[in-house]
């Protein structure tokens, strides 16, 4: 672990005071509300703590000044570690810190109160979409089934005309202290109640639906939102739309990972579309002019005599919306020109006649089609 004084930048002499307003400003930066789904920060929040546990006592700074680590118990094992400090999770890491009294850099102390009923779990799920409304945007209903507050308890888990009582064990506070010997004196370290959950009360009577869980799995069915331009891999979060969490605890995030159907005529890339424009020999020599079918609607083609195989036609803002900002893809209208594969006398002997006046040579030998048709016009 880095030196207490370097995790909260301040020197060796700095005040109580200055030490307090350096942790203040470093636990707002690191806090996790404020770093959602990054270990690094939650670790690195965990270990700001600990060096301000050490450094705001003037009996463990000393210590600390004097043996560094060791003089204050250590990383791990020893009273005051960061898995003692927090109870095994962060919870409300304010209150759990600075509970019982203590004064709280963020405001007055606060007595520790119990856990606080469980989170419910995040929920992933994946939605099919069409390719038109992964472009322009949609809004899909999403069909789950997963854990809801109990109609009957409200939550509680409590039967009709009941409450949950104190819980016994931890008098209501929802943890149990225990006190150990070190080699620097009795330590106190907390955990949560076992036989309460952290939660403080207990069930006397249970509700019939819910089994005192305060929570049943129901089939939901949530209106979700498609901004125009998501693809394949996009995920939306929706907050608090999880499952619920058990006895009025807070419901968890629902993840819906979409999924887009690919379209015949259109290919994606990035925000641009791609589509294949078949024409003939002959359009490809002289010319055309054709209706080329888009997302907005039809939209009138002009191709040039002399077009070759492959060549490309781009028609701006007929794309793909862009989904971090403004405007659109394009569509790339690209050329195919075919080439016949059954061809009847008359349309041999035309063929035959226009390569005899570009002096091209034809057909499979003097013993192929073109030969004998050849021959029989001279």
């Amino acid at each position: 672990m880095a030196d207490f004084y370097d995790l909260l930048g301040v020197s060796r002499s700095a005040s109580g005071d200055e030490i307090k307003k350096a942790y203040r400003k470093r636990a707002r930066e690191l806090h996790p509300d404020a770093n959602p789904d990054n270990p690094e920060a939650e670790a690195q929040f965990k270990d700001l703590a600990r060096a301000y546990q050490v450094l705001s006592d003037d009996q463990q700074r000393s210590r600390y000044d004097q043996f560094g680590e060791a003089g204050v118990g250590g990383r791990s094992g020893g009273a005051g570690s960061a898995d003692d400090l927090f109870g095994g999770g962060l919870g409300d890491i304010f209150e759990t810190f600075f509970g019982g009294g203590g004064g709280s850099p963020f405001g007055g102390g606060r007595q520790r109160g119990p856990a606080g009923p469980t989170r419910g779990q995040d929920v992933e799920v994946i939605a099919d979409i069409d390719f038109v409304q992964a472009v322009f945007g949609d809004q899909i209903d999403v069909q789950l089934k997963l854990p809801v507050r109990c109609g009957t308890c409200d939550g509680s888990g409590a039967a009709q005309d009941t409450q949950p009582v104190t819980c016994s064990e931890c008098g209501g506070s929802g943890q149990v202290q225990r006190v150990r010997q070190s080699l620097l004196g009795q330590m106190v370290t907390a955990s949560p109640c076992t036989r309460c959950g952290g939660l403080g009360e207990v069930i006397a009577s249970p509700c019939d639906t819910c089994r005192g869980e305060g929570r049943v799995t129901e089939d939901t069915t949530y209106k979700v939102d498609v901004p125009a331009g998501v693809d394949t891999g996009s995920t939306l979060r929706l907050t608090r739309r999880g499952a619920a969490g058990p006895r009025k605890g807070a419901n968890g995030d629902l993840y819906v990972h979409l999924r887009v159907q690919p379209d015949e005529r259109f290919d994606r890339d990035g925000d641009d579309l791609v589509t294949d424009v078949p024409i003939s020999i002959a359009q490809a020599a002289l010319g055309t002019s054709l209706t080329l079918e888009t997302l907005d609607g039809d939209e009138d083609l002009v191709i040039p005599h002399g077009t070759q195989p492959g060549r490309e036609f781009i028609l701006r803002q007929r794309g793909v919306p862009h989904l971090q900002g403004r405007g659109r893809g394009d569509l790339i209208a690209r050329v195919r020109v075919e080439v016949p594969t059954k061809l009847d006398d008359s349309e041999v002997a035309l063929l035959t006649k226009f390569a005899d006046a570009r002096g091209e040579r034809v057909g499979n030998g003097k013993d192929g089609i073109f030969s004998r048709i050849k021959s029989a016009f001279t």
